[in-house]
């Protein structure tokens, strides 16, 4: 029976773990070229800012030869503003 609450705790630690710790996204933006940390994305967690929005976005302005700062970015999210639109915007801004 303690085998069984054991299994099902770290069962959930796991899951939390992985929740918590994008590694994915983490790992999305080191092999585009978009370098930033890990704990930056579990406090992206905390403060409520979806870390993939932010990655996915730093990762076009970063291909389009944009330099972004994540924390701006988070900032912006936080005040209301649509990030996606933002870098669609600067990234034609720049081409033209």
């Amino acid at each position: 029976m303690n085998t069984i609450i054991i299994i099902a705790i770290c069962v959930v630690a796991f899951i939390l773990f992985l929740y918590l710790v994008p590694i994915g996204i983490w790992f999305q933006a080191l092999v585009s070229g978009v370098y930033t940390s890990l704990v930056q994305l579990i406090f992206m967690r905390f403060r409520k800012v979806p870390p993939s929005i932010i990655v996915s976005a730093m990762i076009e302005g970063t291909k389009a030869g944009l330099k972004l700062n994540a924390n701006d970015m988070e900032a912006h999210y936080l005040a209301g503003g649509n990030i996606t639109n933002v870098v669609h915007a600067l990234v034609s801004a720049q081409k033209a």
